[in-house]
């Protein structure tokens, strides 16, 4: 009876043994297919983030065309700046027995946006700006080619000329030259005032339209007001005028 017994305890322990074995290496292979599972996903992730999202690139017209307009609207043809701002310097000079001449400047240190020649002797407007306020009106024709051309009103190369509703005949644009460029150089430390340039003589004098050495001069901060594309007006800022302006410019294409 005994030895029954033991073959019964012998193999319930080796059934029992070999059961814990197995259940343990099911346990160990389960627990290693969740560690390769999860290696794989961490190994998809890192190459995920590893993996650099492709950035949109421009055509290189695309560019090329950026480049041209940003460089449009920096400068005009002339190369001078494209927005003379809010405040301008305004210079009306000329020889005694010339003609005017008119500059609009960013700052005293900038050439001319705006340069023309009127028709009006430099002594009429002297007197008439004497009598009381002054208003001169530039105006011009709106052709179908400018249009096209998209001519801004600041290069337009021919204007009628009014002085406080009469008309004087008409203005021209001027080019920068040195004649102006000296004159104006000369103006440079003034903000405000008039007065007269003495020892300017020859082509010098040339600049203000005559040939007396003497340049007259009147040099004031204007405010400047855009009213469309075609008109814009100029209002000189006088301290002493009560908030009237003394000389006012317009500028129209109609």
């Amino acid at each position: 009876m005994a030895r029954p017994s033991q073959d019964f305890s012998s193999k319930r322990h080796f059934h029992w043994t070999r059961k814990v074995g197995s259940d343990h290496e099911d346990d160990e292979a389960a627990a290693s297919q969740e560690e390769k599972q999860e290696n794989t996903k961490s190994h998809h992730s890192a190459a995920s983030n590893s993996i650099p999202t492709p950035k949109k690139k421009l055509p290189a017209v695309a560019v090329a065309r950026l480049r041209t307009v940003l460089t449009a609207f920096g400068k005009s043809k002339s190369g001078l700046p494209l927005s003379l701002g809010p405040r301008v310097i305004g210079t009306l000079f000329g020889s005694r027995r010339g003609h005017v001449h008119f500059a609009f400047q960013k700052d005293p240190n900038s050439p001319p946006a705006f340069l023309v020649e009127l028709a009006t002797p430099i002594s009429g407007l002297v007197r008439e700006m004497a009598s009381g306020l002054v208003r001169i009106a530039l105006e011009c024709d709106k052709d179908k080619e400018e249009e096209k051309k998209a001519v801004r009103l600041l290069d337009e190369p021919m204007w009628r000329t009014y002085c406080n509703g009469k008309k004087c005949g008409f203005a021209t644009k001027k080019e920068y030259g040195d004649k102006e460029k000296k004159i104006l150089k000369a103006v440079e430390p003034i903000s405000m005032g008039a007065g007269v340039l003495p020892g300017i003589k020859g082509d010098e004098a040339e600049a203000g339209g005559g040939n007396d050495g003497e340049v007259m001069y009147m040099r004031a901060k204007f405010e400047r007001i855009v009213g469309s594309r075609d008109s814009e007006a100029f209002y000189m800022m006088n301290p002493d005028s009560n908030g009237t302006p003394e000389l006012s410019i317009y500028l129209l294409r109609i």
